[in-house]
């Protein structure tokens, strides 16, 4: 089963076309001004220019009103939203049938007991994210992109309907061994190939996507459930 890499938070040329050159499937712009990933729907048109027909574009937001969305899909025709909030199932279906683009919802993980929203989302949401909850009291902490992972073992060989992918936490030294131990069949890295918040660095992208790519020729465990979009 081949295997989607998304590199997500992108701000500038250099680091778009290293996710390019390494032959990543998605690419993320965030929406959220809180984040130091931060950008403007005029740059993320003008970045997302070389990418389209080569990669699918992501637009990252948090809670965000239609008015926001609206700038997004027509100032930058995003192939897919990324939902990152505590948007409720209702509000994912309303997303997806008033702007006429798919949507990922990121559904926070740190317990079994956060497993639970998976089947009230699996019918409105064409990809599900699997992303790491923040603990209580965690300074500066985001909707994402804080540079921690869950336990992986939560969703091994979780049956979902629906394409997923794992994020939170994952580096180039990691990211073999979550695709071992989930099966998942879809990764998406932010902080783990930075230099510094908010700064992507292309030899981090070069090196995570070599090293999921080894980890996709090495092959997926038999029998995972955690499939590759078709989107």
């Amino acid at each position: 089963m081949a295997l989607d890499i998304k590199i997500c938070g992108l701000k500038t040329e250099a680091t778009v076309e290293a996710a390019l050159e390494g032959g990543a499937d998605f690419i993320g712009f965030v929406f959220f001004a809180k984040s130091p990933r931060n950008v403007d729907v005029d740059l993320a048109r003008t970045l997302a220019g070389p990418a389209r027909g080569r990669t699918r574009i992501v637009a990252l937001t948090v809670d965000a009103s239609d008015e926001l969305l609206s700038r997004i899909a027509g100032g930058l025709g995003p192939d897919l939203l990324q939902v990152h909030g505590a948007e409720t199932p209702a509000r994912v279906g309303d997303i997806r049938a008033r702007f006429g683009i798919p949507v990922m919802k990121a559904l926070k993980i740190a317990g079994p007991e956060d497993l639970v929203a998976i089947s009230a989302f699996e019918p409105v949401a064409d990809r599900l994210l699997f992303d790491a909850k923040a603990p209580p009291g965690l300074a500066g902490a985001l909707p994402g992109g804080n540079g921690i992972s869950f336990d992986w073992r939560l969703i091994a060989g979780l049956d979902v309907s629906k394409p997923a992918m794992l994020s939170g936490g994952l580096t180039a030294d990691n990211v073999a061994e979550a695709i071992r131990l989930t099966g998942v069949a879809g990764v998406d890295v932010s902080s783990g190939v930075e230099s510094r918040p908010g700064e992507k660095d292309p030899r981090l992208i070069a090196r995570f996507i070599t090293a999921a790519r080894q980890a996709e020729r090495a092959g997926m465990p038999a029998g995972t459930s955690l499939g590759r979009a078709t989107l």
